[in-house]
């Protein structure tokens, strides 16, 4: 499918500045060092492409929830990291506006690269300010603003919608590849297509859920969503985390399905056995147990062994599977049987499209992978940004980017 923006491909760039909006908010560590640098791995074909047109680069980018300046949430050590992945000196600013930023930017050579400090040090960029975003275009010195932080694409803050105002607008090769690869996948995929949905919350997932009942051939549930699913079923689930308000939008699911024709309990599919455990605590002894045997103490933090057996089943048939949420408690071990299970199903399936949402899907299948995500055919960057492009949703930063010209 072709994209509908315009893309650096599409605009004369040799030897410009061009300011980039990169997604380099990095998972950190208890110590604040970097756990995992995707996102700047997945930025890289952009960097260099404009580097090959002799471009002076500007990034901007946001790092974590200061509140006003934080040292512990400097871009500086992401500064550091991109500059090893790279092969070459990346110049750190510790401001985003400003005559500071602007000297240093004018000044430097082209095919040159610059990072401007943490955007969320400005309580300006969460609410999409004009003035602060003609500040940043002024300081870049920008001819073009390039958007390549496909994770954050999906909020209209300054650096996605305000400042498309400012600069002529358009895509980074990250974003074309995130935004083409997802809608592909939702509206032309290989079929059958196989929906696994996870993760803690029903409210966060119904418009993903009612789009794969209208294309989905099957729907898996596991994670502490399923949960609700069977207890509004009747099933006992302990002290498990349910969301009772979410029956009626349940009921509402159910009723689409059977207008489609499918039966419930092949079209949606439930744990039929689960993991369970008095407490989510590191040595917690995982017991698995039959649907109607969880005791009043008990949290299901995992789906059950014959759960497993019959999603890998289902998923050797699927000529598509779009995984969104993992299917237990997977920051621990003993929880993260579901989740390794249906990782190792996809990649050792090859010949079907894996699609990885973003979030803390992608966080568990890159620790498993331990090859960059390499084992998937897309991993994505971005988890909200995912989850509404899923859902059908328009993206703001997408949104306001050049349009590229329609084919007669």
């Amino acid at each position: 499918m072709g994209f509908f923006k315009l893309t650096i491909r599409d605009v004369p760039l040799d030897n410009q500045t061009v300011l980039v909006r990169v997604d380099y908010n990095l998972p950190l560590n208890a110590k604040g060092q970097i756990s995992d640098d995707l996102r700047i791995r997945a930025s890289l074909p952009t960097l260099e492409y404009l580097l090959k047109k002799g471009c002076k680069i500007v990034l901007i980018s946001h790092l974590g929830r200061p509140e006003g300046r934080d040292k512990k949430l400097s871009l500086e050590p992401v500064a550091e990291r991109l500059a090893t992945l790279i092969h070459r000196d990346v110049r750190f600013i510790d401001e985003t506006i400003g005559d500071k930023a602007y000297q240093v930017v004018k000044r430097a050579p082209k095919n040159s690269i610059i990072m401007f400090e943490n955007l969320r040090f400005y309580k300006e960029e969460e609410a999409d300010d004009l003035d602060f975003a003609k500040k940043i275009a002024k300081a870049s010195g920008a001819r073009y603003f390039v958007q390549d932080g496909f994770g954050v694409v999906h909020r209209a803050h300054a650096s996605t919608h305000a400042i498309t105002l400012c600069i002529p607008s358009v895509a980074g090769l990250l974003l074309e590849k995130e935004y083409t690869t997802i809608t592909t996948a939702m509206q032309s995929p290989k079929k059958p297509l196989v929906a696994v949905m996870g993760g803690a919350k029903v409210s966060d997932k119904i418009p993903l859920i009612e789009r794969f009942v209208q294309l989905a051939d099957t729907i898996i549930v596991g994670g502490a969503l399923s949960n609700t699913f069977l207890a509004h079923k009747g099933v006992p689930v302990g002290k498990s985390l349910v969301e009772p308000d979410q029956y009626s939008e349940i009921d509402h699911i159910y009723k689409k399905v059977t207008e489609k024709g499918e039966s419930l309990d092949d079209f949606i599919v439930l744990p039929v056995d689960v993991a369970v455990g008095p407490s989510t605590a590191s040595n917690a002894r995982r017991r698995v147990v039959g649907l109607g045997d969880v005791e009043s103490e008990d949290d299901i933090l995992d789906i059950g062994d014959r759960s497993i057996d019959q999603m890998v089943e289902i998923v050797k048939g699927a000529g598509t599977v779009i995984w969104n949420g993992t299917l237990g408690y997977a920051e621990k071990p003993a929880w993260a049987h579901g989740s390794a299970r249906l990782a190792l199903a996809l990649a050792s399936q090859p010949e079907t499209t894996s699609i990885i949402g973003g979030g803390d899907t992608a966080d568990f299948a890159l620790k498993w992978d331990g090859h960059g995500g390499k084992s998937f055919t897309h991993v994505s960057t971005g988890g909200g940004a995912s989850l509404e492009l899923m859902s059908g949703d328009k993206l703001p930063g997408v949104e306001s980017l050049l349009d590229a010209p329609r084919s007669k």
